[in-house]
């Protein structure tokens, strides 16, 4: 309600007026950390549902020790303060000489957007039924139609909440952002808030 406030107030509503809304469209900073938010978002969320889906369905094929050994791996990201795991990538990056910026940030929401993918696809595949698979190439199905066919759409559900997990979880990343974004002058909407915070106070727009 008060970001139509006529006036900077968040208490006292003094008149209705678009100015806020205006200034924001008219920042060139604002529009590219929104652009720059929702364009990571997208990748992120594609590539870590395609991948997480991919490593799932191997996972549920694979024998018990690896299957035990990929869940472990698989819940550090999640069970690690965010913190941590953006120190972590940060200490990765540097190791391997790679200069920080938009493909650091890219490949480091990716990497903590997975491991929620595959919790949400794992339970759909256990209660897949194995006979299905097995009847529909018994039918004359290739693996591949048997995937397509089958699988997907028996774990659509579940990839379909990682999805959603997946974009949520990228939009709202400040910690591993910042220390993955570099000093190229990329903001996504995260570290422009933050940024703009730390200068004496959110601006209305």
């Amino acid at each position: 309600v008060f970001s139509f406030n006529s006036s900077k107030s968040l208490s006292v509503f003094k008149g209705f007026s678009l100015k806020w809304y205006e200034k924001m469209f008219n920042s060139g900073e604002i529009m590219d950390a929104i652009f720059y938010t929702i364009i990571v978002a997208v990748l992120t969320t594609v590539i870590s549902t395609v991948v997480g889906t991919i490593t799932a369905i191997g996972m549920s094929k694979s024998k018990k020790v690896i299957r035990k050994s990929i869940e472990q791996i698989n819940d550090f990201p999640i069970m690690n303060p965010e913190i941590v795991t953006a120190i972590g990538l940060l200490m990765f990056f540097s190791a391997v000489a790679i200069r920080k910026g938009f493909v650091t940030m890219l490949l480091a929401h990716i990497m903590f957007c997975i491991p929620y993918v595959i919790l949400s696809i794992m339970p759909k595949l256990r209660s897949l039924d194995p006979n299905l698979i097995d009847a529909a190439l018994d039918l004359g199905a290739t693996p591949m139609q048997a995937l397509w066919k089958v699988i997907i759409p028996e774990v659509r559900p579940g990839m379909i909440s990682g999805f959603m997990l997946a974009l949520t979880l990228s939009i709202d990343d400040f910690a591993v952002t910042v220390f993955t974004i570099g000093n190229q002058g990329l903001e996504t909407l995260s570290t422009y808030i933050y940024a703009d915070a730390r200068k004496g106070g959110l601006t209305p727009e």
